[in-house]
């Protein structure tokens, strides 16, 4: 790093690599480029660490626990559930926030330089970083832009005055809301929304498509709905919000009336209809990137999106999860230093965890006919596998996809318990490109919900047998 004094005015330093924003993503980055020797700035206006730790997968996933005992008949009230999710985001008694002085003093301890402030472009390799009232201009070769994603707010007539909660309200409330409508029925809706449930909400959830999670596979969806309706929850498909009328409802309940011409009602209504990308006043149209329109950067992944321009995390694309940033974080600072690595999502797992959990990886059986493959599947109803009899499973599937010209896995799918474990089977077997013969010789512990991988991938090899036998009669 060198310092230098530009004519008469603020302090110019020079970095290797310089990171703006500080979530999973960017914290990777920082982490790898600092393994790797380089000298790196990092800036960020809110919390280091991202939503991920604060407002996001941390504190959804215990109070998913805690809901999950309380559901069970578990000693494990409300006011526990609150209490053990201010402690895993570091949120002290009576404090509004959480505290991420651990993700600075991590940053600091590695060497990076940390700015609490706002960063922006102001040229090629050249950003304004303005903090405590002083800006600096930090340079580099390479930019790195990991400023995540924020909660969509719909253009609903009326929204603004039923003030609705986004994720960060739902993840950090201390007191349960008397009713709760959610609008969008995506993995986070879908987990809070059984949060919220199990906890004696009365819950409707509102999704404008056919099916809930409309990204994962369909039996993950049904699965998922079964779930909600089996806790209490109202579901309501292919219906979209037209306007809001606050507190004009039930007992002061805010009334959403809906395309189909119904309405639905909830005291605290809860966004969660997609992610908006704070990436257009960041300056990159100085690296000659759109934000906006037809000639916006593509949202596939490839990180590098200009010359000494990156881009990671939610905003990035290909979709939008805390491991995908984290593993772009690590590749972008590798690439940016010099290594010949690229990109590959072939094997990238996603995960709902509710009760049950659902998670998959690579392409549904669809998506592979779609890309040009002889593809099949097989399926387990997880009821009447030796896990689920023995779980008492009343929903649940494991689902393989498979190329028959590569005899390889190309996809798979599960709900049911341990399915957010269980399918890095899958994950290690696309990316490596395992052989089914070895995945059907691969032994599995007696009854485990992996052990149901044991018949579906014996089944996958008869069948990619009997049409190579089937070919070679021909």
């Amino acid at each position: 790093m060198t310092r230098h004094r530009e004519a008469g005015h603020h302090t110019t330093m020079h970095f290797d690599l310089i990171v703006i924003g500080a979530g999973p993503a960017g914290e990777a980055a920082v982490h790898k480029a600092r393994a790797l020797g380089a000298s790196v700035a990092v800036v960020d206006k809110r919390w280091f660490g991202g939503s991920c730790p604060h407002i996001g997968c941390v504190p959804s996933k215990s109070l998913l626990h805690g809901a999950d005992v309380h559901a069970k008949g578990g000693d494990y009230p409300w006011s526990r559930a609150s209490t053990r999710r201010d402690y895993m985001v570091n949120r002290p008694a009576g404090a509004s926030e959480p505290d991420d002085a651990s993700h600075v003093k991590a940053l600091e301890d590695d060497g990076a330089v940390v700015y609490r402030g706002t960063a922006r472009i102001v040229g090629r390799g050249r950003v304004a970083v303005t903090h405590e009232g002083t800006t600096h201009e930090l340079e580099s070769d390479n930019v790195v832009v990991a400023v995540g994603s924020t909660s969509k707010v719909p253009p609903i007539e009326g929204l603004a005055e039923v003030r609705p909660w986004t994720n960060e309200q739902a993840t950090l409330a201390r007191e349960l809301p008397r009713s709760l409508l959610v609008l969008g029925g995506g993995p986070t809706g879908c987990e809070l929304a059984q949060v919220f449930a199990r906890f004696g909400v009365p819950v409707t959830i509102v999704q404008s498509g056919p099916r809930l999670v409309p990204l994962e596979h369909p039996r993950n969806a049904e699965s998922i709905r079964w779930a909600l309706q089996r806790d209490g929850v109202t579901v309501k498909l292919g219906a979209r919000a037209l306007q809001a009328m606050a507190g004009a409802g039930t007992d002061g309940a805010h009334v959403i009336v809906l395309d189909d011409r119904s309405t639905a009602e909830g005291h605290v209504v809860l966004l969660a209809v997609g992610r908006d990308f704070p990436v257009h006043d960041l300056g990159l149209e100085h690296y000659d990137v759109a934000t906006q329109g037809p000639e916006a950067y593509p949202r596939d992944g490839r990180l590098r999106i200009a010359d000494g321009l990156w881009i990671i995390g939610d905003a990035a694309g290909p979709e939008l999860h805390t491991h995908q940033g984290h593993y772009q974080g690590e590749l972008a600072a590798r690439m940016a230093l010099g290594e010949d690595v690229a990109p590959d999502y072939r094997a990238l797992p996603r995960a709902t965890y509710m009760d049950p959990e659902a998670a998959s990886v690579g392409m549904s059986l669809g998506q592979a006919r779609e890309a040009g493959l002889d593809a099949f599947e097989c399926v387990a109803p997880f009821p009447t596998t030796a896990k689920g009899y023995s779980v008492e499973a009343e929903t649940g599937h494991v689902t393989i996809v498979v190329d028959r010209a590569s005899r390889q896995l190309v996809g798979a799918a599960m709900a049911c318990p341990d399915a957010s474990a269980a399918i890095h089977e899958c994950v290690i077997a696309i990316k490596a490109r395992v052989p089914m013969d070895v995945l059907a010789d691969t032994i599995h512990a007696f009854p485990s919900t992996s052990r149901t991988f044991n018949g579906l991938f014996a089944e996958a090899l008869a069948t990619l047998d009997s049409s190579s036998r089937g070919m070679a009669g021909h």
